[in-house]
């Protein structure tokens, strides 16, 4: 049986693996584990701009209130607003509606402890297993009561003062993906003094992530270059990662990002320890590390993960290629706008452009591609000694020369690939090989599981 959370929460098809009986569930689970410290939970919700997302919200509101915890109900806001919130208000626990870079018709959920921090697996597990046994009827007493909140303003102000520098001069273009950084992104920016132009921006639910965002720069791209602008900076649907484009339009990802602001932070004496990147993090970065006398700490992807890390051995700053980024002595998890201040912060202070900053690391030729796979096949993958022994022959050829990393999506149904070489050239046929083995080893895998039930 398939995990029901991923590496960022739970994420799927709202109302077929996303219902909002679930959604009630998990209110009701998560608060019942709460209410064992013997306090009347109060936990904090909040949503993106999904269609989907009010239903979802009121389920898991009237999850929560029927095991007798309180809702703080925010609306739409960013899902770091949901981590500083929790903490900021002394909440229980911190929940964000939201399928994060997916296109409309996905939703998730992602929880956070009182600490503001992404709930552990452990933590996870608990509430999984909780899911299985039937619900407690409560008493009507000991229900709850929900809240509306406006905590949008109190999010802007933590991040307006926490900027090393204003923006003042800097013309910029804001790509907020018709998602969560709507209700911020602009009252942020113009606060900070940069001049901003905003780009989707105009929510209508179905238009969330759609040819725009973090996971497509191309109009934010051309929109820098056709008005000469500094660069800009693009969101996901929750405004939890950022990528951003220089002055010629070219792509700035989150390992180059966090490369320039690792550099600038050591020579300032703010960079704690050194830096947390994941298994997909560029050999580049590596390597820059290396040469820069930075020490580098990898983890498996997911930026709950990369925050466990950071925390495990005192780094105050740590992030994905995808964009996550978490700068720890200001938020407790990935923040796509703070990631993007941060930057134009740097393009302010020190005079130089964005292609400029991102020029300190050379990074390895790299390509990826999604492979097709239900949940069955991805179990097929994680279980296969055919798959394990085929990466294997694969990494041992390549040696030093590139690598060949595959795992399955946590988020959506697929297995990545994603290669590196010297020879770019060899990407593509690298790419192609692995991807027909995978796929002809994961189908018969899970045919072969079928059959045995």
């Amino acid at each position: 049986m398939a995990r029901l959370f991923g590496t960022d929460g739970i994420r799927g098809i709202a109302g077929k693996e996303l219902t909002r009986s679930l959604a009630a569930g998990i209110g009701e689970k998560l608060t019942l584990i709460l209410s064992r410290s013997g306090e009347k939970p109060k936990i904090l919700l909040a949503r993106d701009t999904r269609p989907s997302g009010q239903m979802l919200c009121l389920a898991i509101a009237s999850g929560i209130c029927s095991a007798g915890g309180d809702v703080l109900f925010a609306d739409i806001l960013p899902t770091p607003a949901v981590a500083f919130l929790t903490v900021h208000l002394g909440a229980s626990a911190g929940i964000m509606v939201t399928a994060s870079h997916n296109p409309s018709e996905y939703n998730g959920i992602k929880i956070f402890g009182g600490d503001g921090h992404k709930l552990c697996d452990e933590l996870e597990d608990k509430i999984e297993a909780m899911l299985s046994r039937p619900s407690q009827n409560m008493p009507l007493c000991d229900t709850g009561e929900i809240t509306i909140l406006d905590g949008a303003g109190e999010y802007i102000s933590h991040l307006v003062s926490a900027t090393p520098s204003d923006l003042s001069g800097l013309h910029i273009a804001v790509d907020c993906a018709c998602g969560s950084a709507c209700v911020t992104a602009e009252k942020i920016f113009s606060s900070l003094g940069a001049r901003c132009d905003m780009l989707f921006d105009k929510p209508d639910g179905a238009n969330i992530n759609s040819g725009c965002g973090s996971t497509d720069v191309s109009c934010l791209s051309e929109y820098v270059r056709k008005n000469d602008l500094c660069g800009g900076a693009a969101f996901d649907g929750d405004a939890d990662r950022c990528i951003c484009v220089d002055e010629t339009g070219n792509p700035i990802d989150g390992d180059s990002m966090l490369a320039a602001l690792a550099l600038d932070m050591k020579q300032s004496g703010k960079l704690h320890g050194g830096i947390v990147g994941t298994v997909m993090s560029n050999c580049g970065l590596i390597r820059f590390c290396d040469e820069n006398g930075i020490r580098f700490l990898q983890t498996k992807v997911g930026d709950r993960y990369v925050s466990e890390e950071m925390r495990l051995w005192g780094f105050n700053l740590g992030g994905e290629q995808s964009g996550h980024m978490i700068f720890g002595d200001i938020m407790p998890t990935g923040d796509g706008q703070l990631t993007a201040i941060m930057l134009f912060s740097l393009v302010r202070r020190t005079g130089k452009t964005l292609s400029e900053l991102a020029s300190v690391i050379k990074k390895m030729p790299q390509l990826s591609r999604n492979i097709p796979a239900t949940a069955e096949q991805k179990i097929a993958f994680l279980a296969s000694g055919d798959v394990k022994r085929y990466l294997d022959e694969v990494r041992e050829r390549l040696g030093k020369s590139g690598r060949l990393v595959a795992r399955p999506s946590g988020t959506e149904p697929c297995i990545r690939l994603t290669a590196e070489c010297g020879d770019e050239t060899l990407l593509p046929v690298l790419l192609d090989t692995a991807a027909r083995k995978i796929s002809a080893l994961i189908k018969n895998d899970s045919k072969e599981d079928i059959c045995a039930e």
